[in-house]
């Protein structure tokens, strides 16, 4: 169990379901903490769950046969960990692990799909989420066959950021290598450039973004894309704490 209270309001997707849903929905919600490097699931696996992130960071990745891996996508508290359960696959072929530790909110598959086969609002719902997540998807392969280093480093870290609740980031820079499928030396040199720069304060695997609008500056478009699309399909974003800096 979580040490800090947390509550399915803090999950952007669960805050949107309608009361019926939710009622029927809640009984089997389980907290649950997530550790760092979890994995919630390997490719090829039936899954049996679904996550719902309240504060805590889930990364979708590929891994090749030679052990080589790369990030697809991010989940965090806008969305839910496991589509393939109400999409119908039932598995997938990436990689669920947790980037960010935190908490989150376990429900059974089936208990999930009951609600989305009811052809209503949480179907609905789901599905936006859903073309959201592809879309993440997407433009990450584009970034990543397009754009420098610099420039997914800092598009990764915003899209951390805005399923956080503060500034800062727990990542070291091989787990950061590993996320974006790129050397460790090309992250290491990107990071150093930013904090030179005074963006970001790296430290024994922390990462705290000084400026964020700079940040957004060096980026490519793929950060605008995602966010864009992520705002015009889903609910309204959860907002952070009053006492961040931004």
């Amino acid at each position: 169990m979580p040490q800090n209270a947390i509550s399915p309001e803090q999950n952007q997707l669960l805050a949107a379901m309608p009361a019926a849903a939710r009622d029927r929905l809640d009984p089997y919600l389980e907290p649950v903490s997530l550790d760092l490097g979890d994995v919630l699931y390997e490719s090829g696996d039936r899954l049996q769950y679904v996550h719902f992130p309240t504060d805590s960071i889930v990364s979708l990745m590929y891994v090749m046969e030679n052990g080589s891996s790369a990030e697809i996508s991010v989940v965090g508290n806008e969305g839910v960990v496991g589509i393939a359960v109400f999409m119908g696959g039932a598995s997938t072929t990436s990689r669920a692990v947790v980037q960010s530790a935190g908490s989150a909110y376990r429900l059974a598959g089936a208990r999930l799909n009951t609600e989305f086969n009811a052809v209503g609002e949480v179907q609905h719902l789901l599905l936006l989420y859903t073309q959201a997540l592809l879309t993440q998807m997407a433009q990450t392969a584009v970034c990543n066959r397009h754009h420098t280093i610099d420039q997914q480093l800092a598009r990764w870290l915003l899209l951390s950021l805005d399923r956080l609740r503060n500034d800062e980031v727990a990542m070291t820079q091989e787990l950061i290598a590993n996320m974006l499928g790129v050397r460790r030396e090309g992250v290491t040199n990107a990071a150093m450039k930013l904090q030179r720069m005074g963006v970001i304060q790296y430290n024994r695997g922390h990462i705290r973004v000084l400026d964020r609008p700079r940040l957004e500056e060096l980026t490519c478009e793929c950060y605008a894309v995602v966010k864009r699309e992520t705002d015009r399909l889903l609910p309204t974003p959860i907002q952070r704490d009053s006492s961040v800096t931004e």
